[in-house]
């Protein structure tokens, strides 16, 4: 079919922008909200999608609405489209990060706030000097819904298997130490697995848990610990270690930065934690924005050399 054999009077790019809601979303009355018009205003759009398309596009099963197999075979095709309008012809005029005078929106997990915030700001100072930059901290469960909330440009942490809306890139794996109050417990020549699991832990956890693959790994010899407090700020822990007869895992780099002042102390694991990756993430949909391109170039300058 040549361009001129279309009948452009029935297609409307709006309607485009309505089935990328509708599939990012899987909702009617969300993609209304997200897209700012009624939710009548969606559910019309829906209709003259499926009759443009000939196809029901969005069934409803249960609570959500779910893509039809034709809509999973338009989507890319129209994500595409809608990026190459918004990219390509609305924008006017190449990123120049010197004049940029917007935000830069970073997700950081606890862990990567705690290591990299500082740095991420002065880097991202010395190239735009006119742009804000807004850390977001997030973590494993809620940074889907927190990058599209907060319009994250770049989401940085330990995220092992991205949701399929983003892209990502490794930066570099980190282990874990014990860390604690040297005054308190003495390990100059580290801890066996029995003094180990007999002395109480403190946890980072993001979640709020109390257990975690280390009470696994005890329990399979025969050893169970006790964790007697659990909070989602690694500040918090470190404040809390200080003058108390505790335990905590935590990353290596964490350590280092906490036992600058001398007051703790690090040592490594009488049991197998196991390493975990550090990775850069980002919405596949920004991948060819100019702005999101350099930022995450940037970045991985940046990490590159702290690494």
């Amino acid at each position: 079919m040549s361009f001129t054999d279309v009948q452009w009077r029935n297609i409307d790019l709006n309607l485009l922008v309505a089935f990328a809601y509708l599939y990012r979303y899987q909702s009617v009355s969300v993609a209304a909200e997200k897209s700012y018009v009624s939710q009548s205003a969606m559910s019309h759009s829906l209709s003259r999608l499926r009759a443009l398309f000939d196809d029901g596009l969005f069934e409803r099963k249960g609570h959500k609405m779910v893509a039809t197999e034709r809509a999973h075979q338009l989507a890319p095709t129209i994500t595409k489209l809608l990026d190459c309008v918004s990219n390509d012809i609305l924008t006017s005029a190449p990123f120049d990060p010197a004049e940029y005078e917007g935000i830069c929106r970073i997700g950081l997990t606890d862990y990567a706030e705690f290591i990299f915030a500082p740095a991420i700001f002065d880097a991202i100072r010395q190239q735009a000097p006119k742009a804000q930059v807004s850390f977001v901290n997030v973590n494993r469960s809620n940074y889907v819904v927190l990058a599209e909330q907060e319009k994250l440009d770049i989401v940085i942490g330990s995220i092992a298997t991205p949701d399929p809306a983003f892209q990502s890139h490794y930066l570099y794996t980190e282990r874990h130490v014990c860390i604690a109050d040297p005054h308190c417990i003495a390990f100059d020549h580290g801890l066996s697995k029995y003094e180990f699991a007999n002395i109480e832990h403190a946890l980072v956890s993001p979640d709020g848990r109390l257990a975690t693959g280390v009470d696994d790994t005890l329990q399979a010899e025969g050893l169970n610990r006790k964790v007697t407090v659990a909070t989602r700020n690694f500040m918090t822990i470190q404040s809390l270690l200080i003058g108390r007869q505790l335990i905590a895992i935590v990353p290596k780099r964490m350590a280092d930065v906490a036992c600058q002042n001398r007051q703790l102390g690090y040592f490594e694991p009488p049991i197998i934690v196991p390493d975990f990756d550090i990775s850069l993430l980002w919405f596949q949909r920004k991948t060819s924005d100019d702005k999101n391109t350099w930022l995450r170039a940037l970045l991985r300058s940046l990490m590159t050399k702290s690494c």
